[in-house]
């Protein structure tokens, strides 16, 4: 039987193999210059255009991914009040950082994530922000409606939530990003947390928190009808990067933080997806006649 795949699938596909090839050459190409060196011409010019351009790749294909599921899945304004706080807020706050040093701590981006702007944050960093961001805060966000808290602690929980989830990504990914034989972008002080400084957490939780509040005011307090299956794709991008990052740092010997991430974002992302009522099991009650009623399976979204 043939597999069909949804649009949005094969660009998680394409996201998930392009993180792949990239892992293999930080990690198993580039430290053997031997093999480099024996590469004939077009390898090493395929390996020199690889390493250019590999990091651009997987972001514009994760944005794409979850840009498209989101328009697919969702009205609108769900995307839009979402994308345009996420893109705008990330790429100040990087801005920010690397101009003062704050919300993160002093750093600086190298080369080989894309254009940067301004000179200073790369075009792919924002995408990052919005793809990961939107996971998570989808994930957090459906996940917490079967504990029937009221509204408004369900809002500041959400968000909390997502936010951390963004944030413990980012606890696995920055060590290795950021000490990799050929570093992404590097820290100007060395801080206490391999390398990095305590404030980029705090910089990342109050950043991500941000824009997920603002999509949340958008969003309203409404329940989003969503099943497991709906959700399998913000999952899955949480899975692919979650394993990139650990890769990454494991390639760099750099294991404590793997232990906090899975900790603090692995497994309440997967305690919340599985928490998520298949279809099958998602009902709602109708009226029907003598003022009787009756459940049938819903889903949502188009």
């Amino acid at each position: 039987m043939k597999l069909k795949l949804k649009p949005e699938e094969y660009l998680l596909w394409g996201h998930g193999l392009a993180m792949a090839f990239g892992l293999a050459g930080l990690l198993l190409v580039l430290p053997n210059a031997d093999f480099i060196a024996s590469l004939p011409e077009f390898g090493k010019v395929a390996f020199r255009l690889s390493m250019a351009n590999g990091g651009v790749m997987y972001m514009l294909l994760g944005m794409a991914a979850v840009t498209v599921y989101a328009y697919r899945l969702l009205e609108k304004r769900y995307l839009f009040s979402f994308l345009i706080p996420a893109l705008t807020i990330s790429v100040s706050a990087e801005l920010l950082g690397t101009s003062t040093g704050f919300p993160f701590g002093a750093y600086h981006y190298t080369s080989g994530l894309g254009y940067k702007i301004a000179g200073l944050v790369p075009f792919t960093i924002p995408l990052s922000w919005f793809y990961l961001g939107f996971s998570s805060f989808l994930i957090a966000r459906v996940g917490l409606q079967r504990y029937n808290l009221p509204r408004w602690i369900y809002s500041v929980v959400a968000i909390a939530l997502g936010a951390l989830l963004l944030t413990s990504w980012d606890f696995v990914l920055d060590p290795g990003m950021s000490q990799t034989a050929v570093p992404f972008w590097e820290w100007e002080v060395v801080g206490p947390f391999f390398g990095m400084p305590y404030e980029n957490f705090s910089g990342w939780f109050g950043t991500g928190a941000i824009f997920m509040g603002i999509a949340s005011f958008f969003w309203g307090q409404q329940p989003l009808k969503l099943s497991r299956e709906q959700l399998q794709l913000p999952f899955m991008m949480y899975l692919f990067n979650f394993t990139f990052a650990t890769m990454m740092s494991i390639g760099g010997g750099i294991y404590p933080p793997i232990f906090l991430g899975i900790l603090l974002g692995l497994v309440p992302v997967i305690a919340l997806y599985f928490s998520i009522p298949k279809a099958n099991d998602m009902t709602m009650t109708i009226p029907v006649m003598d003022g009787a009623t009756t459940s049938i399976p819903v889903g949502a979204g188009r």
